[in-house]
């Protein structure tokens, strides 16, 4: 599991119980680890997220947008970079007792919004819920559409050898994208194939 998204961990707005008017998203600081484990590792013990540790999240602190509902953590998660033109949104979950006021959908936005900031072509994910996503303008993609560095996680997975997440992408600057293609990328002292969106030729 990558992403870990599931129907346990990020439900769709709820339309009847309406959005939480207390509710802040912001940016994770250093303070935050403790309540972000604690969400994490919480579903980590139900097989539905990876576990992390307080040195991975202290590592990838900036990664995380959190929200806050009466300055309580109730929702999770990242934006993890993989090249200058993608990155993986990922350890998206809600607290449980928090689940129908829209949590999930403030969460995507706000990551979004960051990866527009820095300008990125691209965001990604595996989840279980991919409704959720498409309703958040995601759409589902082979697997091999992804950067190959984005599955660095996989190793550690229980369910490595039989995955069955959906891969899901929102292209963020269409007009730079064509069709899928593989290409050749010098990394380290070999060639590889890596699969990435094709820019288009703008002449």
């Amino acid at each position: 599991m990558i992403s870990s998204l599931r129907d346990d961990a990020v439900l769709q707005y709820d339309e009847h119980a309406g959005p939480r008017r207390d509710l802040e998203v912001r940016k994770a600081g250093m303070h935050d680890i403790g309540p972000i484990l604690g969400l994490i590792n919480g579903y980590a013990a139900k097989g539905i997220m990876l576990p992390r540790t307080e040195l991975e999240v202290s590592e990838d602190i900036r990664d995380f947008s959190v929200a806050l509902a009466g300055g309580s953590l109730v929702g999770c998660g990242a934006l993890h970079f993989y090249s200058p033109s993608i990155a993986e949104i990922r350890s998206l979950a809600v607290a449980e007792d928090a689940k129908t006021h829209g949590i999930g959908r403030r969460l995507i936005d706000a990551l979004v919004r960051e990866a527009n900031h820095y300008s990125l072509d691209a965001v990604f994910a595996f989840t279980y819920v991919p409704g959720f996503f498409g309703k958040v303008g995601f759409q589902e993609v082979e697997r091999g559409e992804l950067p190959l560095k984005a599955w660095k996680d996989c190793v550690r997975c229980p369910k490595f050898q039989c995955c069955d997440e959906i891969a899901v992408l929102r292209v963020l600057r269409q007009e730079y994208y064509g069709n899928i293609q593989q290409y050749r990328q010098y990394e380290g002292s070999q060639f590889v194939q890596l699969p990435v969106l094709r820019q288009l030729d703008r002449r």
